[in-house]
């Protein structure tokens, strides 16, 4: 199983899907063509609008893809909560000359109809951000002929997705940008997350199955030492973020190395989940107050964001971005595989160089893998 799914993507390169229109055909189809693995993102999306993708996708290449799923949320938002930030963030609407969202737009994010096209129309692999299919999915997928991963933030999520019966874990670090995946959202434990080297540490002695790193990686060196630790590919989302593929709004992408946004943080304000993203005015002004309701807040706030975007007003935007983001570079997608693919192996010469260095993940001709 391992082999097989190494056999899928030359390098140890795996293009993060990044909802919101980021993950476009374009941007997964350049990544896949050379030779790493690109991903759609279905979040936000309807079943359709996913499956016109895919077909787009295929259209554009006929190297292995993945989609990515997010799972349903558990109802424990409070509504009380949800109101009053909702009376905090009226003037933000009579500044954008808009109305705020319906926060009872929906939990599920139509996953069973994504699923449903997913087993229509097989892919060759499939993730899933915020918590864990069944089993029964995971076998459906499996007889499908699709590989499985889910995302990890603790060694105790990883356990719990090995025996669930994923084929990989990914690994994701505090220093993500965007939504971190845990499976459960408990406020208490906002801030504590766990850097991705130690992350990765504690997964390998945990689960057997391979990981897949993710968080702040922007060059082939960091790849190479998310290897060395004991991954067996690494997953970008940043660093492709300012590709000229990428669906990312053009402010989104000049924000990423614009002095003005020196920093990221963990913030519920727009989407009452924590997220990593560039430090803006509505971050400051309402991330303290933010309740801890996904989707609610996402839906709240949706038509703020599209106004802020329409209106170039970076400020009042979800500028997701990971904590690497200042070392972005305005490669096409494909160049910046083959890029990270010579830094990975310029690094992994430079290893080989001190006696009993070695990379735990094998598959990747040199490079480890999954």
């Amino acid at each position: 199983m391992s082999s097989a799914l190494t056999d899928l993507f030359p390098h140890p390169i795996v293009q993060a899907p990044m909802a919101g229109g980021v993950s476009v055909p374009m941007l997964a189809a350049a990544v896949s063509e050379a030779g790493g693995l690109g991903f759609l993102a279905a979040g936000y999306k309807t079943a359709d609008g996913l499956y016109q993708e895919i077909k787009q996708l295929r259209s554009l290449t006929g190297r292995p893809f993945g989609v990515n799923l997010f799972m349903p949320q558990p109802e424990y938002a409070d509504p009380a909560a949800v109101d009053v930030y909702a009376h905090q963030l009226a003037g933000e609407a009579a500044w954008y000359d808009t109305e705020l969202g319906d926060p009872d737009s929906g939990r599920d994010d139509g996953y069973d109809a994504k699923l449903a096209v997913l087993l229509d129309n097989p892919v060759p692999v499939v993730s899933f951000h915020f918590g864990i299919p069944s089993p029964d999915v995971l076998d459906s997928l499996r007889r499908a002929g699709t590989f499985t991963l889910v995302t990890a933030t603790t060694a105790e999520e990883a356990l719990a997705v090995e025996r669930a019966g994923a084929d990989a874990v990914i690994a994701q670090g505090v220093e993500a940008g965007g939504h971190q995946g845990t499976h459960r959202d408990i406020p208490e434990t906002d801030g504590s997350g766990i850097g991705l080297l130690s992350l990765i540490a504690q997964i390998r002695e945990t689960v057997h199955i391979p990981i897949i790193a993710a968080g702040g990686l922007m060059r082939g060196g960091q790849i190479a030492a998310a290897l060395a630790t004991g991954a067996s590919a690494a997953q970008l989302g940043t660093a492709f973020l300012a590709t000229p593929e990428s669906g990312a709004h053009a402010l989104h992408k000049q924000a990423l190395t614009n002095p003005l946004f020196v920093r990221t943080e963990l913030t519920r304000a727009f989407s009452g989940r924590p997220a990593r993203g560039l430090v803006n005015r509505f971050m400051r002004e309402h991330g303290p107050y933010a309740p801890a309701a996904y989707p609610e807040i996402h839906h709240l706030t949706s038509p703020l964001r599209k106004a802020a975007a329409k209106a170039g007003d970076a400020q009042g935007m979800a500028l997701w971005a990971g904590q690497g983001h200042r070392m972005a570079r305005e490669l096409p997608a494909g160049q910046l595989v083959e890029v990270l693919a010579a830094e990975l192996d310029a690094a992994r010469t430079a290893l080989s160089a001190f006696p009993g260095a070695s990379f735990p993940g094998a598959g990747f001709p040199g490079s480890g893998g999954i």
